[in-house]
């Protein structure tokens, strides 16, 4: 099993240079009107839309979500080639167990797949994957897969991939708080001494990509839904918040470009006043 497993990697990385190519051809940030130097750092995904996708086109429930998948790898692709140095996607949330339970192991294979797949060119380009979240809630084989991308893919810094898997914003700071009060309880930290930089310091964001990529920049929503859905609720305090039309899967390169757009279009005063 073991030389098959290596067998399929290796016949994959062969495949590496042809799925970049659409990275490769992409127009220059500047003809698209971006500005390199004011990219966001950290960009943050709701991608809603896969199912609405499927019933459109009269498709099962899968393909959609299948669909979804090939949009989140141009996405990551496309971040990062375009110097975004963090993206954190919202893959799946704890209300979520709440669809039938076909849907929702359709789409833990999906996003098992998405990192088995994709996890030797990442390696080889610099991404670190990282899955945050309840780990409780994920199959065995997921489990095994984040297992195997935290492994392969720990050395690289160059940009950060969080998959936001069986994830509850209001959960995350609840479990913050249970582990600041147990420090407290074991006499290493006071009280008086938790702030916002200590309790922020305890998310998984700030575990996973450290305190400087720890919030979002922009947050974009597909799909016209206009709420974060208990998503990142501490990190979005501040971010600047984008809401596209397009389902997840007809979020492409010009979607993003537009999300890029009116982001640096905006003055990021973070509650002072400039003048």
């Amino acid at each position: 099993m073991l030389a098959a497993g290596l067998l399929s990697r290796t016949a994959r990385r062969a495949l590496l240079p042809a799925r970049r190519l659409h990275v490769a051809a992409a127009p220059a940030l500047v003809q698209a009107g971006i500005r390199p130097e004011s990219v966001p750092r950290h960009v943050a995904v709701v991608p809603d839309g896969n199912r609405r996708w499927a019933q459109a086109r009269g498709l099962p429930t899968a393909d959609g979500h299948e669909a979804g998948r090939r949009a989140l790898e141009r996405t990551v692709l496309l971040s990062h080639a375009w110097g975004v140095r963090a993206l954190t996607v919202f893959a799946f949330s704890q209300e979520n167990f709440g669809r039938p339970k076909v849907e929702v192991d359709c789409v833990m294979g999906t996003i098992e797949r998405m990192i088995r797949d994709n996890l030797d060119e990442y390696e080889r380009i610099g991404i670190r994957v990282h899955l945050i979240g309840d780990a409780s809630g994920r199959p065995e084989s997921l489990l095994n897969a984040a297992r195997e991308a935290d492994e392969m893919t720990r050395s690289n810094s160059d940009f950060h991939l969080m998959m936001a898997t069986c994830y509850s914003g209001r959960r995350e700071i609840v479990e913050a708080c249970r582990a600041l009060a147990r420090r407290v309880e074991g006499g290493l930290l006071r009280p008086e001494d938790i702030d916002e930089s200590v309790l922020a310091g305890e998310l998984q964001t700030s575990a996973a990509a450290g305190g400087e990529l720890s919030c979002p920049d922009l947050v974009v929503r597909t799909s016209g839904e206009h709420r974060l859905s208990n998503f990142l609720l501490w990190q979005s305090a501040y971010s600047e918040l984008y809401f596209a039309d397009a389902l997840w899967p007809d979020f492409g390169e010009a979607e993003y470009l537009k999300a890029l757009r009116a982001f640096q279009s905006r003055e990021r005063r973070f509650g002072q006043r400039t003048a």
